[in-house]
């Protein structure tokens, strides 16, 4: 297993890595959860990919994805603001400019079969430390995102937990919850599974979005 990130300068370079994302996004959200999400030729994208996101890949040694995640600058449009407004107490985010918002985290639970402590996935916990690890070299400390309850416990028990904007609401057949999660070595260390090699140089960070 391995992390791969792709930045908006290398999507041609990723074509099919970013393919088979979306078809495992599509598997998930679409056939797996049953969410009301838009599918074309077999792959799900939104108007969240049209924004030049970074995406994190967790990629096994045959190369399939097994995993991803996108990544947005919450100084830009984030998906928590403009869908998801009413997880939020307050109606918005208290944003700054070493903030990141995630979004479309998901695994192939059938390639992702190892687990860790008997308990976590080790692409989820592969995902988390490629986040975590790639954002602090492109100089954030804070993430935040929307997701459901069932996954609030995972990052609890992987040593992350996420700190809530607002109180839970049934969002067609989910119940989601907003929150914010720090981006530090702390939490760094306490989901990086034992197989996870560093990738990125904190002082030579990648452009997460580009100025267009």
């Amino acid at each position: 297993m391995r992390i791969q990130v792709v930045v908006p300068a290398h999507y041609e370079a990723y074509a099919d890595l970013l393919a088979q994302m979306r078809r495992l996004r599509a598997a998930i959200f679409s056939g797996r959860l049953e969410w009301d999400v838009t599918i074309e030729n077999g792959e799900e994208r939104d108007q969240y990919d049209d924004l030049q996101p970074s995406y994190v890949l967790a990629v096994t040694a045959s190369g399939q994805v097994a995993g991803c995640c996108r990544l947005l600058p919450a100084s830009g449009p984030t998906m928590l603001e403009r869908t998801f407004p009413q997880l939020l107490a307050s109606g918005s985010l208290n944003v700054h400019t070493a903030m990141v918002e995630s979004s479309r985290f998901c695994v192939d639970t059938t390639l992702a079969s190892d687990r860790a402590g008997g308990l976590l996935h080790e692409t989820t916990l592969f995902l988390f430390a490629g986040i975590i690890e790639w954002s602090m070299a492109n100089g954030y400390n804070e993430l935040v995102t929307a997701t459901d309850l069932r996954f609030e416990r995972i990052l609890k028990r992987a040593g992350w937990p996420m700190q809530r904007l607002g109180e839970p609401v049934r969002i067609g057949n989910t119940t989601a919850i907003a929150g914010t999660l720090p981006i530090d070595a702390a939490s760094f260390r306490n989901v990086c599974p034992a197989h996870y090699r560093p990738e990125f140089n904190a002082g030579a960070p990648a452009t997460l979005r580009s100025a267009a």
